[in-house]
């Protein structure tokens, strides 16, 4: 009976912890000395812990596009800083300031955005903006 009650504390504690390992620093997994600035339109949200998603599509140089994907904060803090799931919609033109993946993928930390009307929001936690950046 100990030994059941065992595993199931192990396993129990095992699971509970999951959520913690799935969780990255800012550092694991952005580069701060690869800013990137870019327009583009928004084709997805994903509002879900740990972190939203939002997705661009960003016209390149040569004309092609490339889809980019950006994290921000979790949508509890950014529900606290008044900023909703509605603020952001399939199709807005928006500019993304963050940086970049370490992994050269087409994703970066979006730290801030701003809309085609001047508005903007910082989207990202206090450790995923630029130092001396000032936050709305």
């Amino acid at each position: 009976m100990k030994s059941t009650f065992r595993a199931f504390l192990i396993v129990g504690l095992l699971i509970a912890a999951l959520p913690a390992a799935a969780h990255h620093s800012f550092s694991a997994e952005f580069d701060r000395d690869k800013p990137v600035s870019m327009m583009g339109t928004v084709t997805k949200l994903e509002w879900s812990n740990p972190h939203i998603w939002f997705y661009i599509d960003v016209k390149n140089p040569d004309g092609t596009v490339s889809n980019w994907g950006f994290s921000g904060a979790p949508p509890g803090m950014l529900t606290r800083r008044g900023i909703t799931k509605d603020k952001l919609k399939i199709g807005d033109v928006i500019k993304v300031e963050g940086f970049r993946a370490k992994d050269g993928s087409t994703n970066g930390s979006g730290g801030k955005v701003t809309f085609a009307d001047g508005r903007s929001v910082f989207t990202a936690g206090a450790e995923d903006v630029a130092p001396g950046a000032k936050k709305e």
